[in-house]
């Protein structure tokens, strides 16, 4: 009997470690489960907001133009070619026998020989700065393209087909051109109209006491009288003689679609 009870006992002893150990690995089972499944799902929550937050730091910059002729001309420090894609911030330039187009939206700008000029973006329309040489602007609305000079910036007045031209001939000095549709030359609140036809020698920051002639307006004549110049004054100009003459190129790109290659 008493080795009857000793088996009963060890047997019953066994079922209990077993039945313990049996707990314990569940455990250890499910433990190891949880973890796994915590694990899983930071990463998804890590991946899902790679996915979400990647457009912000990937997304590229929107290009401003497209070069449509191309000759002896730079873009940045590159060859310019033909489907060149032009950015924010891209400086432009021309050799001494070179020419560039860019189509800009509603806007076309061309480069004569030995000129530059930087591309950026102002009020989500496209602008450029010359730093010299000749500039010729197409646009098909008054918010389509505006030139800087220095501190002068040369837009359309109006959402008619216009054409501009402005020569840069000093840091402090340029001569601008309307050949189709007026144009308004600013320097920050002194704002004035050039007239369709009309073209103005403009000195900017003048020196009073530099200005014998005085300021003209549109449609001047000879070279004497008073000075005209109100005391905010941020630039004197000089009506000059030009020939009305519109290129082939001017009277084909004001009339092209802009969005056509």
């Amino acid at each position: 009997m008493m080795c009857l009870r000793d088996d009963r006992s060890s047997v019953t002893s066994s079922i209990g470690l077993y039945t313990a150990t049996s707990r314990m690995i569940r455990f250890a089972v499910a433990s190891a489960t949880g973890c796994r499944s915590i694990t899983n799902s930071l990463l998804a929550l890590l991946v899902s907001f790679s996915l979400l937050t990647a457009p912000a730091w990937a997304a590229p910059v929107s290009s401003l133009g497209t070069v449509v002729y191309a000759e002896h001309a730079h873009v940045g420090a590159a060859q310019a070619s033909v489907g060149t894609t032009v950015f924010s911030g891209d400086r432009l330039s021309t050799d001494q026998y070179g020419s560039l187009q860019v189509r800009a939206g509603a806007a076309r700008l061309l480069l004569s020989s030995y000129s530059s000029a930087t591309f950026s973006q102002e009020d989500a329309s496209p602008v450029a700065t010359l730093a010299f040489g000749s500039a010729t602007f197409s646009t098909a609305n008054s918010n389509a393209f505006a030139l800087h000079v220095a501190s002068a910036v040369i837009r359309p007045k109006t959402s008619q087909p216009t054409i501009g031209q402005v020569t840069v001939l000093s840091p402090k000095e340029l001569i601008v051109k309307s050949t189709r549709g007026p144009l308004t030359i600013a320097v920050a609140d002194d704002v004035r109209e050039i007239p369709e036809g009309g073209a103005y020698r403009v000195v900017l920051d003048p020196d009073p006491a530099a200005d014998p002639q005085g300021a003209r307006g549109a449609g001047s004549k000879g070279t004497g009288g008073p000075p005209i110049k109100a005391a905010k004054s941020r630039f004197i100009w000089y009506a000059i003689g030009v020939t009305a003459v519109v290129t082939v190129w001017a009277v084909h790109e004001v009339y092209e679609s802009p969005d056509r290659p």
